[in-house]
């Protein structure tokens, strides 16, 4: 197609939707940002579970449309961390006690059988990068900074998921994690848990670096066992707090 052709195609789609081709992904990219921030600010509690999310103020405060804000509440709630209330609009999702067990057992076997999927297929270039991840937040965890250690954590676990060989149960795995996001950075947020926390992630590298599927299967298990009790205790101390 020559150039013309192309620019009668972008005016053609332009006079369609009243957007041109570059702003819609211009938006589509602003509304990815809008989203990491929103979704910041509930781990970080700067959003309270059951809170209502007020769009006009929230797009004053970033200094963007309403637009950006809706498409960024929408993938939230999708993926659980927002709930959408019709005619009231969007809400902080607080899961009850018995959804985050199920979700938790979930991700439990979950996370276990993708270990053995990562300690099957891994690489030596795999096993460097899990090893370079969790050298990382050996030091973020002696400094005790969760803020610079969670993401990093996060990170450590999107690559598992990446490694383990299944695209769909890799996808399975981030869903579950993503739902308990609050709980899980306020359990890493309530006392010295990070370096019990990554020597977990150690025992899961150096059996994945050992192509030990079973020992990989019951080091990812206890990971999000230990981590599930680590969460109760955290918010046991939040609600005598309140």
């Amino acid at each position: 197609m020559t150039a013309s052709g192309c620019a009668h195609m972008a005016n053609e789609n332009e006079n369609v939707s009243g957007v041109s081709p570059i702003d819609f992904l211009r938006t589509r990219s602003l509304a990815n940002v809008v989203q990491h921030e929103i979704e910041r600010m509930i781990v970080e509690r700067e959003f309270t579970p059951n809170e209502r999310i007020n769009e006009n103020a929230l797009a004053q405060k970033l200094g963007v449309s309403r637009g950006p804000i809706r498409e960024a509440c929408s993938a939230l709630a999708a993926l659980g961390l927002i709930q959408v209330i019709p005619n009231r609009g969007f809400f902080v999702r607080e899961l009850s006690e018995e959804e985050a067990r199920d979700v938790t057992e979930a991700r439990a076997y979950v996370f276990a059988c993708m270990m053995m999927g990562v300690a099957e297929h891994a690489t030596d270039k795999d096993v460097a990068r899990l090893r370079a991840l969790v050298d990382r937040m050996d030091k973020l965890a002696e400094a005790g900074e969760v803020s610079a250690y969670y993401p990093v954590n996060l990170e450590f676990h999107a690559e598992l998921a990446r490694m383990c060989g299944n695209t769909r149960l890799g996808q399975i795995y981030l869903g579950l994690a993503r739902e308990l996001h609050i709980q899980r950075y306020r359990a890493l947020a309530s006392g010295d848990v990070l370096d019990v926390s990554n020597r977990e992630h150690r025992a899961i590298l150096e059996a994945v670096a050992a192509h030990d599927q079973q020992k990989a299967f019951a080091a990812g298990r206890a990971h999000i066992v230990n981590g599930a009790m680590r969460t109760q205790r955290a918010m046991a101390i939040l609600r005598q707090g309140t």
